[in-house]
């Protein structure tokens, strides 16, 4: 609506403007008045073009604003300024036009969105161990992109890459095998979470490594066996990889994040994915062999020839390590192979077969979950890959590693895909002091007087996930229980949506190449600019309707007549400014698909639900003894709570029942 109005004016005064004057511009940039009374558009052009035609800017003004003025969805055009458009656009129209989208799930949706797949490849937790905080982030930034882009029509593929033939991988196995003598049945026994288990494995591993060079050559033995296959090496290795893998799917599906496959790195090389990309790479001359030096028979990324001296001098950074001198390919080069078969470029692809959906899983009733397999088991799969755009949720540590992919799918002269080939880049999380102290975690003198303390699990400061939601749950269900006298199934099912909203709002809410401090406290407060408090902002809301509907009456269609409603909210500017922010919710949207910026959507939804409250505290509706300025005050209270409610459901957070 929004979009569709503004897209109209921009080509109408383009228009105009060539035919009165004879100057072309490519757009406008229009501006937001101060004060919701001046209008909700502005555009400066006319100081511009006085200086082109010589003529005053308020005759300029005054010549388009009389083009503008009967445009749809325009109610109105002043000269202000000097020279400055204000457009006042037709309130009641842009009330209905909303009204009538969001009754039919439209939500203020405009067409005109880019046709063709987009993927997006998140979480992506190497399944070593249990799931930390960090991967919390890279989970709802990814998954509340996916929304986003879904709710403006897109066709997103959902893409959770399993890396179960890594080095990290290998180093549980090493410690499974070498540190306590475990066979495969001996690890398949082990009770409990399993993950939990494996993260204490793998703390020690480091320790193990560090004892001997001998020991130090079992990581290297071991990822070779891994990689082979067909031993019982790499058969203890997928045991461990797919139970970890299993729990992850758990802890994600506790936060409402889901996906549609699961790539597994096996499959990439035992199904020739990456001898395919390597030949390619090698015939473009995108790799070259090291004879010399450090890193004598490694594959290395041709970076230019200054660069590749600075290998053969030893002063080169691994990271352009593509394979490794005993022949086991980096991350960097599955990653390549990966990439190719995104865009469909590699001529292959995978078998399928259906994979078990987590308990409590998001994705509704028909979701589906595929994973990569060696052989298909007959059931018809979905066309996975063959994407448009690909974007990577990997974190900012990773952007070098990032660049090198992209750079291979130039060095094959792939430039479109390199340049849809999309870094969504974040920052790490840490934990403010108070938060570790809560969990548990001692801390120096010094670590108190810090704004931040780093997580850390080889410190003694790995928050997993679990642990992290489990500390916010029982937080929250105390506040429930304070307020609140439930059956105990209820609460806690009102305190899981409480701690998973505030959990998804707090990491999404910053900037995403921002560090975050995770407060527990602060993320489950009602005050200020939380979950929570914009959760707690639809249960008043929805409250006001439960309450009608004990008296008997009915609230206002939304997609009905609504007479009145123009003189109404020509009235109240302060009430047609909410209604007017609440249809603002789809170019948000638009916006965060460009920038990836999700906080924009927190501050978005914050600042509706202020304004709600604002308006709930002044006009009392239930007791409003005007009929229809009743009905009027319901339809802005239904607008208004379902733009919030479905602005949460993009950040992945449910709305409970109370609060």
């Amino acid at each position: 609506m929004l979009l569709t109005i503004t897209r109209n004016l921009e080509h109408a005064l383009l228009q105009s403007i060539f035919e009165k004057y004879g100057v072309r511009y490519d757009s406008l940039s229009f501006t937001v008045p101060p004060r919701i009374e001046l209008g909700e558009l502005a555009l400066p052009v006319a100081f511009d073009l006085a200086r082109k035609v010589r003529q005053p800017p308020s005759r300029i003004a005054g010549e388009l604003a009389a083009d503008a003025g009967r445009l749809p969805g325009v109610g109105g055009v002043e000269v202000a300024g000097g020279g400055y458009l204000n457009f006042h656009l037709d309130r009641e129209a842009l009330a209905i036009a909303l009204a009538r989208s969001i009754a039919e799930g439209k939500f203020g949706l405009e067409a005109g969105e880019p046709a063709g797949k987009t993927i997006v490849e998140h979480t992506n937790i190497n399944p070593n161990k249990a799931a930390h905080i960090g991967h919390l982030r890279n989970a709802t930034l990814g998954d509340s992109f996916v929304r986003c882009l879904r709710f403006l029509g897109r066709q997103v593929e959902v893409q959770n890459y399993l890396d179960n033939t890594g080095v990290q991988v290998a180093d549980v196995v090493v410690g499974l095998e070498r540190m306590q003598n475990r066979t495969l049945a001996e690890v398949a026994a082990i009770g409990g979470k399993f993950d939990y288990f494996c993260w204490d494995v793998y703390a020690q591993v480091s320790d193990f490594y560090q004892r001997s060079e001998e020991n130090k050559q079992w990581r290297s033995r071991t990822l070779q066996a891994v990689e082979a296959g067909g031993n019982p090496t790499a058969e203890l290795a997928q045991h461990v990889a797919m139970r970890i893998v299993d729990a992850h799917l758990a802890t994600m599906a506790r936060i409402n994040v889901s996906y549609d496959l699961l790539p597994r790195e096996s499959e990439i090389l035992h199904l020739h994915f990456w001898d395919t990309a390597f030949r390619l790479l090698k015939e473009r001359g995108a790799v070259y062999y090291v004879d010399e030096g450090k890193n004598r028979g490694c594959w290395v990324m041709n970076t230019g020839e200054a660069q590749q001296e600075a290998v053969r001098a030893e002063v080169e950074d691994d990271e352009k390590i593509i394979v490794r001198s005993d022949g086991t390919v980096t991350y960097v080069g599955k990653d390549i192979a990966y990439q190719l078969w995104k865009f469909g470029l590699l001529g292959l692809d995978f078998h399928y077969r259906r994979y078990p959906l987590p308990p409590g899983h998001p994705g509704g009733p028909g979701h589906r979950l595929w994973i990569t397999a060696m052989e298909g088991d007959g059931t018809p799969a979905p066309r996975f890959g063959h994407a448009e755009r690909v974007y990577n949720v990997i974190d900012t540590r990773q952007a070098y590693l990032q660049s090198i992919v992209v750079q291979g799918l130039r060095a094959l002269g792939y430039t479109a895909q390199a340049e849809n080939s999309i870094h969504y880049s974040y920052e790490m999380v840490a934990l403010t002091p108070a938060c570790c102290e809560e969990l548990g975690f001692p801390l120096s003198e010094s670590d108190r007087k810090r704004p931040y303390v780093e997580v850390s699990g080889r410190k003694g400061l790995g928050v997993k996930a679990d642990d992290l939601l489990d500390a916010l749950e029982e937080k929250a269900l105390g506040e429930v229980e304070a307020r609140h006298t439930l059956p105990a199934e209820e609460a806690r099912r009102i305190a899981h949506a409480i701690a998973v909203g505030a959990l998804r709002y707090f990491l999404l809410r910053f900037s995403r190449n921002t560090v975050i401090a995770f407060d527990l406290k602060e993320a489950l407060s009602f005050d200020g600019e939380t979950g929570p408090y914009v959760q707690y902002a639809v249960v008043r809301a929805g409250n006001i309707f439960r309450k009608l509907e004990e008296t008997g009456e009915k609230a206002p269609a939304l997609a009905g007549d609504h007479p009145g409603l123009d003189d109404f909210l020509r009235e109240n500017d302060e009430i047609w400014d909410l209604v007017y922010q609440a249809a603002r919710l789809p170019e948000v949207v638009r916006q965060i698909s460009q920038n990836l910026e999700l906080g924009q959507l927190c501050k978005y939804a914050f600042s509706l639900a202020q304004k709600f409250n604002l308006f709930y505290h002044k006009y009392h509706i239930l007791s409003e003894t005007d009929p229809q300025k009743k009905r009027h005050l319901l339809l802005v209270t239904d607008l208004v709570r379902r733009q919030i409610e479905k602005a949460l459901d993009l950040l992945g957070c449910e709305v409970p029942s109370k609060m």
